[in-house]
């Protein structure tokens, strides 16, 4: 009697493309505008005090035009890219008795996020961190180089 080979072999090749598939959706960006804009005030400011000099001779344009990108930052990153990028909320109550408590809420991590993904998350996390070091590196070598009217901003 011939016997017939048994194939006791499992078909992995479902879970191959459902992890090729979750990758895939993990490293997708799925709000562009919103990442882009993140990056682009914070890089912008930073772009502006290195080539200020360059285009206007004059501090108080320069001056307005760093602040004005991070004022911009600030709000995108409050109002609409934190709560894009990674589910933060966060705003100020007043209660009855007039104190003032702020109130900060996170979206939990899950693997059913429909709304961001780890990209996104690890863009905005990367360039809130990143971005206030090179500050910090202008900070020291701007003082070390004693040109204080950066440090104050006063003419």
């Amino acid at each position: 009697m011939k016997q017939v080979p048994v194939d006791d072999t499992e078909d992995v090749s479902l879970d191959i493309g459902n992890e090729e598939e979750l990758a895939l959706r993990k490293a997708k960006i799925r709000h562009p505008l919103a990442t882009f804009f993140h990056l682009f005030f914070r890089i912008g400011a930073i772009v502006a005090y290195l080539f200020c000099d360059w285009f206007s001779k004059s501090f108080v344009t320069c001056f307005v035009t760093i602040l004005l990108l991070l004022s911009f930052d600030f709000w995108s990153v409050k109002n609409v890219t934190g709560r894009l990028l990674v589910g933060l909320r966060w705003w100020n109550q007043i209660d009855e008795d007039g104190k003032s408590h702020w109130i900060f809420e996170a979206k939990k991590a899950s693997p059913n996020n429909s709304t961001s993904t780890e990209v996104e998350a690890r863009i905005f996390w990367l360039g809130l961190i990143i971005c206030p070091m090179i500050w910090t590196v202008f900070f020291f070598s701007t003082l070390f180089s004693l040109k204080l009217k950066w440090l104050v901003g006063d003419p």
